[in-house]
């Protein structure tokens, strides 16, 4: 793996973090990491679609005309979020009926549309995999650390396993919309903190 490589994987995990630096795709972010298995399974199908769409899209640059280009992201995009979503109905029911609408909403996450328009209609196909890999697990490692975050803290459970007794108190809140927030606010106030101390 060359530099450029690399700095690609690395860019979209640290330096450029869609969750915890750019706040792109905040609509899932908030919306399904009540649980730490809702934020990664969101998230790695987030990963899935933006690596697929990334080499699609890198592969076909050069025959799609510039006038009619965001369409056609978009219809490879939806495509494959057509595909994470009737495999998630197969294979993962339980998961799928919690992520909701959330799963088609995939098909305009603005940091899927943002890579094909900034990155692969611009980059080899290499190039864009490795940048979609690292965008995608940038994400997911925001999505399942707020999930991670508003579970302990809104259920006292981890990944469904719950280390308090029955009627224990929790911090509901954290499991409520508002409690996104505040989780978001203190999880990005950490990550600043690391990348300031990485730098």
């Amino acid at each position: 793996m060359d530099n450029q490589s690399l700095n690609n994987l690395t860019r979209g995990i640290i330096k450029e973090n869609p969750t915890f630096v750019m706040l792109l795709g905040m609509c899932p972010t908030l919306g399904v990491t009540t649980s730490a298995a809702n934020g990664l399974g969101m998230g790695l199908a987030t990963l899935f679609v933006l690596m697929l769409s990334n080499l699609a899209i890198s592969s076909v640059k050069s025959l799609i005309p510039d006038m009619v280009r965001i369409p056609c992201y978009i219809v490879i995009i939806a495509s494959f979020v057509t595909v994470v979503e009737l495999l998630m109905a197969a294979y993962l029911p339980g998961l799928h009926a919690k992520l909701g609408i959330f799963i088609p909403l995939i098909v305009v996450n603005c940091i899927i549309l943002g890579r094909a328009e900034a990155f692969a209609s611009k980059n080899n196909i290499l190039q864009s995999l490795f940048d979609a890999i690292g965008m995608g697990l940038g994400f997911t490692l925001g999505l399942t650390s707020l999930g991670i975050v508003r579970e302990i803290l809104g259920s006292g459970s981890l990944f469904g396993w719950s280390f308090v007794g029955e009627g224990a108190d929790t911090m509901l809140l954290f499991i409520m919309p508002p409690g996104a927030f505040l989780a978001l606010a203190g999880l990005i106030m950490i990550f600043n903190k690391i990348r300031g101390v990485a730098k």
